[in-house]
C-alpha cells in the first residue's frame, strides 16, 4: 500500500517536472496591456462600498420622493424632510409601521417602486456575503489541494483555526452590538415616545425583526431622527447576525473538506482518471482538475467545453499555448 502511494507520488512529480521544463522554453512577448483581469469572486469589499452607494443614492432619491409627495400621505407628521427620510427608511427595510401611509394612487404606486428597490438592495447585499462565504470555502479548498507544493500542512491547519476565531469573535461583537441596539432602543422609546418597558421592547422586536405591526411607533421628532438611524443599523447588524451564523455553520464543513483532502491518498486509478491528456503523469492542472470534480465544483461538460477552447487556440498541436499560437490564430481571423 505504501509501495502504490509512492509510485503515485513519483508519477505526480515526473509530470510536474515535465511542466516546468516545458515552461522555461516559451517565449514572454505578450501584450500585457491586452489581458483581461478574469472576473474574481474576491470583490467582496469593492461590492460593500458599492451597496454603500445604492444606499446612499436610494435614501437620497426617496427622501426627495417623498417629500414632493408629503401631502399625499397621511398620518403622524413632524417635520416634512425628516418624515420623508422616516417613511424611506421604513419602508426600505419592510418594517412598514403604518404611522405615515400614502393616500393617492401616486404616492401608492411611488411606495411600491421603492419597497421593490429596497428588497433589491437587500438582496445584492446578501449575494454579496454569500460570495464571500463561498470565496472562502474555495480559497481554503484550492489551498489545501496545493498543500504539498506551497503550504505546511500544520500552517494550514493552524491558519484554519485562527481563521475560525476571528469568525467567532464577529459573531460576537455583532451579537452584542444587537444587545446594545435593543437597549439603546427601550430606552429612547421609554423616555421619548413615553412607552411602558413592556411596549417598548415589543416596539424593539418589532422593529429589528422588521415585523412592523405598527401599533407601536416613532411618532415625535426626536425619535423620528433617532430611528431613521437606529432602524438602518439594527436590521443591517442582525443581517450581519446570520451571516456570520451560516459562515460559523460552513466552518465545519470546510474543516473536513481540508482534513479530507490532506488525508486523501490517490491510487493508481485515481491517476488514470486524472490524466487527461493520457501521458501516463498527472500534471498539477491535471490533479486541480481532478479534486475540482471530485468535490462536485466542476462537471465533465465545463471541463469538455474548457478543452475544447484549448484546442481552438491551439493551432500548431503542439499540446501548448504559445504566442506563436496566437499570433497564427491572430492571422487566421484577419484573413477570414
Amino acid at each position: 500500500m505504501a509501495d502504490d502511494g509512492e509510485d503515485d507520488t513519483k508519477l505526480i512529480k515526473k509530470g510536474k517536472h515535465k511542466r516546468k521544463r516545458k515552461g522555461k522554453h516559451r517565449k514572454d512577448h505578450d501584450d500585457r496591456s491586452d489581458r483581461a483581469p478574469p472576473p474574481r469572486t474576491a470583490g467582496v469589499r469593492l461590492s460593500l462600498k458599492r451597496v454603500a452607494i445604492l444606499l446612499s443614492a436610494y435614501l437620497a432619491l426617496g427622501t426627495v420622493c417623498f417629500f414632493l409627495v408629503r401631502d399625499q400621505i397621511s398620518g403622524k407628521k413632524t417635520n416634512g424632510i425628516l418624515d420623508s427620510v422616516y417613511f424611506c427608511v421604513v419602508t426600505m427595510t419592510t418594517v412598514g409601521y403604518g404611522d405615515l401611509v400614502p393616500q393617492t394612487n401616486f404616492a401608492k404606486l411611488l411606495a411600491c417602486i421603492f419597497v421593490f428597490l429596497g428588497m433589491f438592495l437587500g438582496g445584492f447585499a446578501l449575494s454579496k456575503a454569500a460570495d464571500y462565504i463561498v470565496e472562502k470555502e474555495v480559497t481554503m479548498f484550492v489551498k489545501a489541494i496545493q498543500v504539498h507544493e506551497a503550504f505546511d500542512p500544520d500552517q494550514m491547519l493552524s491558519e484554519a483555526a485562527e481563521e475560525s476565531d476571528k469568525l467567532k469573535l464577529k459573531f460576537l461583537i455583532v451579537l452584542l452590538l444587537i444587545v446594545l441596539h435593543v437597549i439603546v432602543g427601550i430606552i429612547v422609546l421609554i423616555l421619548v415616545e413615553d412607552m411602558s418597558f413592556i411596549d417598548a421592547y415589543y416596539c424593539v422586536c418589532c422593529t429589528i425583526t422588521t415585523l412592523g405591526y405598527g401599533d407601536k411607533s416613532f411618532t415625535t421628532t426626536g425619535g423620528r431622527v433617532f430611528a431613521v438611524f437606529w432602524i438602518l443599523t439594527s436590521t443591517i447588524s442582525l443581517a450581519q447576525l446570520f451571516m456570520y451564523l451560516v459562515e460559523l455553520w460552513t466552518e465545519s464543513r470546510q474543516r473536513q473538506l481540508v482534513d479530507w483532502v490532506l488525508g486523501r491518498k490517490l491510487t493508481v486509478q485515481d491517476i488514470e482518471i486524472a490524466d487527461l491528456d493520457n501521458d501516463n503523469s498527472v500534471s498539477p492542472a491535471e490533479y486541480v482538475v481532478f479534486k475540482l470534480k471530485e468535490m462536485g465544483l466542476v462537471n465533465e461538460q465545463l471541463i469538455m467545453n474548457v478543452m475544447e477552447g484549448f484546442k481552438n487556440l491551439d493551432v500548431d498541436n503542439s499540446g501548448t499555448l504559445t504566442a506563436n499560437d496566437l499570433s497564427s490564430l491572430t492571422k487566421l481571423m484577419s484573413r477570414r
